[in-house]
């Protein structure tokens, strides 16, 4: 075994060190939840939430007597994250007249998306953390109808977490977490077809989610659950394909993740996760009176990390996520690096 210290301050230093490293790789559960067709495959996409438990990596190794693992109350975190994801799609269009055929074309769609997000964290109290946090979106997209770049501001999320039960050796920890998402982004029923991306969900949005883990030596096991609603989104007058889209009323949706971390050293540390988001049904209304519902749609994600502490002051994790469904972006690279005041 790795670990020959003899005294238990140093093992309960290890073990809080895996927690902290585990509950910032749950954060993926807690991203933004988009919505209509959108939903499934931008939930695992975005890396939100408990983002200043990075942060806290460095301070477990010198204090072993916390009883909340969240910022202390008037303490300040800030966090820089940056992802990328590449989706690939090919579509087959045909078209019979008199059972004969008169159209067949494959078209191919790539599409590359590289947000970088910035959180700050406020300890509101010892065991309730609020959290703000604005990406900026950057999108390429190439296809038979369009091809071109798109930048812009994406969904400011405000929300805070809450750690009902002191940490116990002996029990699990549970954190609860509220966000509330906010339409600042370019909306996707606004955008113009062959002229622009959007950045944006184009709609507000509430998630509930709850954390808890275990910490089983040398192993620290981990599971996460969310559910996420949306506003409906009205008067859009969006025309695509001969029809005018006038109104969307998106569809809830639910993710549940889970997976175990490992801590090699002080320094270095390890995780790996599986999450599932399944987004439900959306309702979409026409300028002629006629609506139609979009399928149910489910997102997998197998994610593996590596946590580096170069400094007392930061440390680096990375992540990898492969996409397991064809709702799923195909991979995903990230990179989160907390910074203290």
């Amino acid at each position: 075994m790795l670990y020959s210290h003899s005294t238990s301050s140093t093992r309960f230093g290890l073990r809080a060190l895996a927690l902290a490293t585990l509950t910032l790789t749950l954060s993926v559960a807690q991203a933004q939840q988009a919505s209509g067709n959108d939903a499934a495959r931008d939930a695992l996409g975005k890396r939100e939430g408990d983002v200043d438990q990075a942060a806290l990596l460095k301070e477990t190794l010198t204090a072993s007597d916390k009883q909340y693992s969240l910022l202390k109350k008037g303490k300040w975190a800030a966090t820089y994250d940056l992802n990328y994801s590449y989706t690939g799609q090919q579509q087959i269009d045909a078209k019979f007249t008199d059972s004969t055929l008169t159209l067949f074309k494959i078209e191919n769609t790539r599409a590359h998306t590289i947000t970088n997000t910035v959180s700050v964290d406020y300890g509101l109290r010892d065991n309730l953390t609020g959290n703000v946090s604005l990406p900026l979106v950057s999108k390429y997209s190439e296809s038979s109808t369009f091809s071109g770049m798109s930048h812009g501001f994406g969904d400011l999320n405000v929300g805070a977490r809450w750690q009902p039960f002191e940490m116990r050796r002996d029990a699990p920890s549970i954190t609860t977490s509220a966000t509330v998402r906010l339409p600042t982004g370019r909306s996707p029923y606004r955008s113009i077809d062959g002229q622009n991306l959007s950045t944006g969900s184009g709609t507000a949005g509430l998630t509930l989610g709850v954390n808890a883990s275990k910490i089983i030596d040398p192993i620290a096991l981990f599971g996460s659950a969310s559910v996420g609603v949306s506003m409906p989104a009205r008067h859009i007058n969006q025309v695509r394909d001969n029809v005018t889209l006038v109104a969307v009323h998106p569809g809830p949706s639910l993710t549940l993740g889970g997976g175990f971390a490992y801590a090699l050293s002080y320094d270095v540390s390890t995780t790996m996760s599986l999450q599932e988001s399944l987004s439900f049904p959306s309702k979409l209304v026409f300028e002629d009176g006629t609506s139609s519902r979009t399928s149910v749609q489910t997102s997998g994600m197998f994610s593996l990390g590596l946590g580096v502490r170069t400094s007392p002051q930061n440390t680096i994790n990375m992540n990898l996520g492969i996409g397991l469904t064809s709702d799923s972006p195909d991979f995903t690279l990230g990179m989160n690096m907390p910074l203290s005041f």
